[in-house]
């Protein structure tokens, strides 16, 4: 599972997501030094990390290189979030108190993003219909799962 990108990864790795293209050490370094001051040799070490940790490819052009993201910035969130879950005594508990700490308009997202993963053969009546079973006959689907949420 990844770790956590440091302060000055992250911020070079913003800018490589956000172009969404092959970027040089120039280009970033550029872009970084309207927020700090940067040397060119760091940002170059900072890259050749990433390409070491499997975050980035490069292409040689020249006698520099070109880098492009490896996965996108959801899915190294993912990954994160995953990995943090997997961590976890109690997943169930663990996602609840994850919840709570939620704005409306992220609870909002995830309602968004559990109706696409469930797709368009679960209905809205199908949903409702499941959230009003009982909780042990959802058990019975499946006795591993912790109570209340019949294995989904």
């Amino acid at each position: 599972m990844p770790r956590p990108l440091g302060e000055l990864e992250d911020a070079v790795m913003t800018r490589v997501w956000k172009w969404n293209r092959p970027v040089t050490v120039r280009e970033v370094l550029e872009d970084l030094q309207r927020e700090r001051s940067i040397a060119y040799t760091t940002v170059m070490t900072v890259l050749d990390n990433l390409h070491q940790k499997g975050w980035v490819r490069r292409e040689a052009e020249g006698r520099a290189y070109r880098y492009e993201a490896v996965s996108t910035r959801a899915a190294y969130a993912a990954a994160l979030m995953n990995d943090a879950w997997s961590q976890s005594d109690n997943p169930a508990a663990a996602l609840v108190a994850f919840f709570g700490m939620m704005s409306e308009e992220q609870r909002q997202a995830l309602r968004d993003a559990v109706r696409i993963v469930q797709g368009p053969e679960e209905t809205r009546e199908a949903s409702e219909a499941r959230r009003q079973e009982p909780v042990e006959a959802r058990q019975e689907e499946n006795p591993g799962a912790p109570e209340g949420t019949g294995g989904r």
